[in-house]
């Protein structure tokens, strides 16, 4: 997200956004109300076992009888059983419950994540993203799978055992009471700086995590410059960062839980020494003693808890605040509401007509300036330019990653604005500069084209690309797993894994970034003959960085800052001299 809007971030933070968790936990209404009644005996049966104490002790003992004591121990067990019945049966639908939530919204952040428009993850680091989705949603595992329920159960203990402290003994419970608004007191103090610094722990661990994603990402790059060493500095410093943040904010939470405690449990004690004197004084029983100290015990142990787990709650809620920006985060590039249907055998025709387009990123320079381009179905135009010349703008265009601010960008005469998106880049097939290769079998990289094609189409686009050769070469031929990038690929044969996509594809608009440029001679001319036979019959735009393919084309468009200077056949432009002479000579010709 862009820094600027540090303020709307905050309310973000507080515990009123874990509110969005509840859409997701209400899907499995089952599960959450199966906790609820496991909790609901759980809670009952701990809140049994004092007074069970207590009969084991006055009736049991006293009795003097075998059969009193055995009815007293076999009361104390039975409500154990019930206690350990309830308590793994709350374990296993709210574990269960939160595995279910965490799923849900894992799908649903990364759905929304993927949807955004280009501007978006430009704008925001992937490993900042990739943290938000794994180490965020994780806090949220924690909060549904385990906080929240032990901040339920450890409330319902509190309320309950307070209760029975005044059905126990009024007089010692009033005392009692005193110490509670002392324990409660460092939760409401400390609550919000703990809310801040669980937040900037985050951030700092997303920091790393995004530093990590680069690098890695980058790995040849930083090997080739010796930056070794260098990077493993950058990312000490960047874990030494999240150290000293986890520091600070493990330093709030343990002041506050050992105040509490110390405070409740100061006062507990103070309670029960009068109590002490009760029994002495025979005012009181020693089996009604022992249930008022196991109430207090429980509602001391779970007002401690109470403290923790609002420490973690806080945490949480920091996390989902993280994830719920992104939930927020508009579409930019959207379908209208009624799209309009492009035709079923679409022609190609292309126009771009007075289009004005600023870069958010770079709103003073126009980086396409009344430009105007008509593209007649099955032409090939090849746009040259320097770098900087808006070339790789008319494809964002045309592919609707970016909107046009003034202007009109148009397919077979429809506005682009007027169509759905999914069915604008269905129809167009794009080969970039660099090919994106997934971890995956050469059989899955090549059906990315189209999904439900069969494997002897596969093939077909494979042969037809020149990459059948190389790809049954491999060890496990089409299911050899290419590693990440394609790192077990050449350049050039990453390029035909490309075209073949884009064969497989087989749409009426072809987008070709043409990458022959830093290839050999050998790869060069393989790709170059699967590249005449993707061109064939399709309205093509083609980046140009090699004279082969400016020779190739029906029109050539010479660009620069935004704008059209010539056009023609590479004759033509050669004879009007200029930027495109120019460029021939420096760029084209070797």
């Amino acid at each position: 997200m862009s820094a600027s809007p540090e303020e709307p971030t905050k309310p973000k933070a507080r515990l009123g956004s874990l509110r969005a968790l509840w859409p997701f936990v209400r899907r499995h209404l089952g599960l959450f109300l199966g906790w609820l009644a496991a909790l609901g005996v759980s809670s009952a049966a701990s809140l049994s076992l004092p007074v069970a104490f207590r009969t084991m002790i006055d009736e049991g003992f006293r009795s003097g009888s075998a059969i009193g004591i055995d009815r007293a121990f076999l009361l104390l067990f039975g409500v154990a059983v019930v206690l350990a019945v309830g308590t793994a049966a709350r374990f296993f639908f709210v574990s269960l419950l939160g595995e279910r939530v965490v799923a849900d919204l894992r799908n649903r952040l990364y759905g929304h994540l993927i949807g955004l428009d280009v501007d978006f993850h430009e704008r925001n680091r992937s490993g900042d993203l990739v943290s938000r989705l794994t180490a965020d949603v994780e806090l949220i595992r924690n909060v549904v799978g385990s906080v929240m329920s032990i901040a339920l159960r450890s409330s319902i203990t509190a309320i309950g055992a307070l209760a029975m402290l005044f059905v126990t003994s009024p007089r010692l419970a009033a005392w009692a009471v005193l110490g509670i608004p002392l324990a409660v007191l460092p939760v409401v103090l400390g609550s919000r700086r703990i809310r801040g610094i669980s937040r900037a722990s985050q951030d700092r661990v997303a920091d790393a995590n995004a530093l990590a994603t680069e690098t890695l990402g980058a790995v040849r790059t930083v090997q080739a410059h010796a930056r070794e060493g260098y990077e493993r500095g950058r990312f000490a410093e960047a874990v030494s960062n999240t150290v000293r943040a986890a520091r600070r904010r493990i330093g709030a939470q343990a002041l506050m839980t050992g105040s509490t405690i110390t405070l409740f449990f100061g006062a507990i004690t103070l309670v029960l020494w009068t109590g002490a004197h009760d029994v002495v004084a025979h005012r009181m029983s020693a089996g009604t003693l022992i249930q008022f100290v196991l109430y207090a015990l429980f509602g001391g142990g779970s007002v401690a808890a109470l403290a923790e787990v609002w420490n973690e709650l806080q945490k949480a809620a920091g996390g989902m605040g993280r994830i719920a920006e992104l939930l927020d985060e508009g579409v930019g590039i959207a379908a209208p509401a009624h799209p309009r249907a492009l035709p079923q055998s679409l022609r190609g025709e292309l126009e771009l007509d007075a289009v004005i387009f600023h870069y958010p990123s770079r709103p003073d320079t126009a980086a396409l300036e009344r430009f105007d381009l008509q593209v007649a179905p099955g032409e090939t135009v090849a746009l040259v330019g320097p770098s900087g010349a808006g070339k790789s703008t008319v494809f964002s265009l045309l592919l609707r990653f970016h909107d046009p601010e003034a202007g009109r960008v148009a397919v077979d005469g429809s506005d682009v604005r007027t169509l759905d998106p999914v069915a604008l880049r269905e129809a167009i097939a794009l080969v970039p500069q660099a090919p994106t290769i997934f971890a995956a079998s050469a059989r899955d990289n090549i059906r990315y084209g189209r999904l439900d094609a069969s494997d002897a189409e596969v093939e077909a686009a494979a042969r037809a690309a020149e990459a059948h050769d190389f790809i049954m070469a491999l060890p496990n031929g089409y299911d050899e797993q290419l590693g990440e990038r394609g790192a077990r690929l050449s350049g050039g044969q990453q390029q035909r894994i490309a075209i073949a996509r884009a064969l497989l594809k087989d749409a009426p608009i072809l987008l070709l970034d043409e990458a022959t440029s830093a290839l050999d001679a050998q790869s060069e001319r393989a790709v170059q003959n699967a590249l005449e036979r993707l061109m064939q019959g399709r309205t093509t735009l083609v980046i140009a960085h090699r004279l082969a393919t400016v020779l190739k084309a029906d029109r050539i468009v010479v660009m620069d800052k935004g704008r059209i200077v010539a056009q023609g056949t590479h004759e033509q432009l050669l004879a009007q001299g200029g930027l495109y002479a120019e460029l021939a000579r420096l760029q084209f010709i070797d």
